[in-house]
Order: C-alpha cells, then structure tokens, then sequence
C-alpha cells in the first residue's frame, strides 16, 4: 500500500453533511484537499453535479470550483454529461465520475462463504462469482482461493490483474485498518494478526483495502442502499455469526483496535450456550445462523410436526430453518422470532446509547423478512429509550447479500479514482470496460 492518509471533508457542515472516506497523501496542500472533497461530492450525488451545485456545498468561487474541476476533467475520473433528472427543457450539464477509467475487484469473504465481483470507477458491478467456502481453512488456503476465482474471472475477459486499480476486502472479524490484519477473530482460527493485506499487495502489486465486514455492509447501504443520506446508522450483519457496522456522522467507526460493532458478543444470559469466543451465553450464540440452524436440527429431531422433520437433520442451515419459516412451519418460526427478539434486546441497547437514525438488518438470515424484523422491531419499542426509538427508523437492507460486496467496491473506488485523479497521464481503461459482460 503506498503511504496513505485518512482525511474527512468538514467544510460547511451546514451546507454539506458529506463526510467523505477518501485518501491522501500526508503532504497535500489545501488545493489539492479541495479537488479530492469536490471528487466525492460528485462522486456520491447520485444524479451527477453542477459546478452551481459544487461550489454552494464547498463554499467556493465558481472561479475556485473551475479550476478543481478542469484538472478533474483533465485527469479523465471526472466527465460532463447531461443531467438525466431534469423535469423539463434543455438538460443542464452535470459532472460524473467516469466509470470507463478503471476497474476495481471487490471480496466479500464470509464464514462459509466468498463472493468476488469487477467493477468499475462508478462503483457498478460488471461480473460476480459466489461459491462456498470456510473461513476455517485459515489464511493461506482462503487467500489462495480468492486468487484462482478473481484471476480466472479476470482471464475471461481477457484481462489480468495488473488491469485492476486496487482491491477491496471484508472479513468476518475485527480488523485493525492501519496494519491490515485481523485481531483475536472468534469465527477465523488461524488468522489471528495474520499479514492479509500486506500479503495479498505482494501477491497482486496492486492497492489492497481491509475492513471487516459488517462495517462494508454499513457503508454499502450508506452508500447506495437504504442508509443513503443518512449521518449515523447501524447495520447488524445475521449471517453465520452476528455483527453491527457503525458509521457515526457519516465516517465508519472502528475504534480502538478495530473491534468497534461486536454486538454479537454481548452477553444475553450469562449461564447460556458456550459461544465460539468463549464465553457463555452471547447474542450470537441464540441469534446467529450457526445457532439457529442447531436449533433446526434439534427441531428436526424432536418429534414434531415440521417441515424440517423431512430432512437429515445434520444438514439443516439456518437457511433451512428461514425456508421452513416461510412456507408457514410455526415451529421453525418460532425459533427465528425468538433470534429476533435476542437480536432487538441487542439494538435497543446499542439504540440508547449510540442513537441511530437508521437501523439496517442485513445479512443472509435477514432474508426471511417480517418474521425477524417484526420481534426485532417490538424489542426495541418495549426496551429503548423513548426518546431515541422515536427517532430511529429500522429496515433491512435494500442491497440484499451484496450489501458487504458493494462496501468491498466502494472501499476498492476510494483509493483507485484518487490515485487517479493525481496521475493525468493515465490511460483510460474505456477498452477494458467495454468488453466486460454485465450481469
């Protein structure tokens, strides 16, 4: 990773409530601090932005914005067109960030799964790949595999990797950013303060981003989902384990040692289940996918009447027993309104006192829809605080699986259109993109 810095844009905050997550060099002067804030305004407008528009949200000249935007446009990451949302009349010109000038590669490497998609400088998906996979294989066999997937997903299109402008990645376990490992992760034996980034930059010589995953899902769904707009959110990840992404006043929030968002790790009972961090009775170990599904397969051989009861009860997922759930088995719904009722204990906790307005449920388990949201929903409204359950909004995720794979690209666009923005000499990779096949 070349030596970069982590900046925010605070100017005006009345004006402009966008905390960007952009990066820079530590000897930027203030000049080239404003083109890059004025690169994600545009960047994260949506429907493009005028040069009116530009200058209002930064508090500049129109002589000021001119000159960022003509070495924008110079550097080719930055184009005219005309605005598509105009009502009527002549369109005006807006600027948008050109999605023909490079291509990103985006990992979202689960607990038992790995997703990896190309895409381009607009953060738009062009090729995905899923399959399964167990993070317990530990890193040298994992990281092996993301390699052969990306590498052949890159061949088919008759690229390779040195075609990519950087990388991004999510993983189920606390990450410490500034070194690029993960730290006493509960689901990743072997991992622990393993060398990921460094090694995965050795591999491909490209940029490497690190973030665990919940925090991807948080910025996805900040980004492009159903948290757009909004400066403080939450996004519980119910996958195989569970996890909260925090952005706080719109800039992730990883704390101290990058374990920030471990809700899943608060202790419901203390004299529960043995949870896989050691402790006794988590929220994961009642309300994670690994619980639930233990809870399907003592279902299943219980006796009852199940739809569950018709399947080898040792292959029973949690994606079994959300099936079960919605083809109307009130026993298998039973046990994932008592995961959302845990779950909802967890939130309104995590309500009170980090006061969210959007709280996102996401994740695989999420998939089942009302018959987790509605407990979680009753919890929080029995057990939060009045005055901020009032002014929270809980949903899930309007990016689905993919919430985590789109923060992985968000993260991998970051450092790729601002590197680029700074090379005028680079070659646009129009040929590259137009070849892709989007699915």
């Amino acid at each position: 990773m070349i030596g970069l810095c982590y900046y925010s844009l605070k100017l005006h905050p009345e004006k402009n409530p966008l905390s960007t997550f952009f990066w820079l060099p530590v000897d930027y002067n203030v000049k080239s601090f404003n083109k890059h804030a004025a690169l994600d305004l545009i960047r994260f407008s949506g429907a493009g932005m005028s040069r009116t528009d530009l200058a209002d949200r930064m508090g500049l000249t129109r002589a000021a914005v001119s000159l960022i935007v003509n070495d924008l446009l110079e550097s080719r990451v930055v184009l005219e067109a005309e605005s598509r949302s105009a009502p009527s009349g002549r369109p005006p010109i807006v600027l948008e960030i050109n999605p023909e000038h490079g291509l990103v590669g985006a990992i979202d490497m689960g607990a038992t799964h790995i997703s990896i998609a190309l895409a381009d400088f607009a953060a738009r998906i062009h090729q995905e790949s899923e399959f399964q996979f167990d993070i317990k294989d530990g890193p040298e066999i994992c990281l092996a595999k993301a390699d052969q997937t990306l590498q052949k997903m890159l061949k088919e299109q008759g690229l390779s990797i040195s075609d990519l402008s950087a990388v991004g990645l999510g993983v189920p376990g606390p990450v410490i950013t500034e070194a690029g490992m993960v730290v006493a992760p509960p689901i990743m034996p072997g991992w622990d303060h393993y060398p990921i980034r460094t090694s995965l930059e050795k591999m491909w010589k490209l940029p490497i981003t690190l973030n665990n995953d919940a925090e991807l899902g948080a910025l996805g769904e900040w980004a492009y989902g159903a948290g757009r707009g909004e400066k403080n959110i939450a996004y519980i990840k119910v996958g195989s384990g569970v996890g909260a992404g925090l952005i706080l006043n719109q800039q992730i929030y990883g704390g101290t040692m990058g374990a920030a968002g471990e809700i899943g790790h608060l202790t419901i009972d203390e004299d529960g289940p043995l949870c896989n961090c050691g402790n006794h009775g988590c929220l994961e170990a009642y309300a994670g996918g690994h619980a639930i599904a233990k809870q399907g397969q003592f279902l299943a051989k219980s006796g009852k009447r199940t739809l569950l009861a018709d399947m080898p009860a040792e292959k029973i997922t949690a994606l079994e027993v959300a099936e079960a759930a919605r083809r109307g088995d009130l026993h298998a719904q039973e046990i994932l309104r008592r995961a959302g009722t845990y779950i909802g204990i967890a939130i309104a906790g995590l309500i009170n006192l980090f006061n969210p307005s959007v709280v996102i449920i996401g994740g695989g388990v999420s998939q089942v829809g009302d018959i987790l949201t509605v407990p979680i929903r009753q919890a929080v409204r029995e057990r939060a605080m009045r005055a901020s359950e009032q002014g929270v909004r809980i949903t899930t995720g309007m990016l689905g699986r993919r919430s985590v794979l789109i923060g992985a690209t968000v993260q991998a666009v970051n450092v790729a259109i601002h590197v680029a923005a700074e090379n005028k000499n680079s070659a646009s990779k129009v040929a590259v993109i137009e070849t892709m096949e989007v699915n």
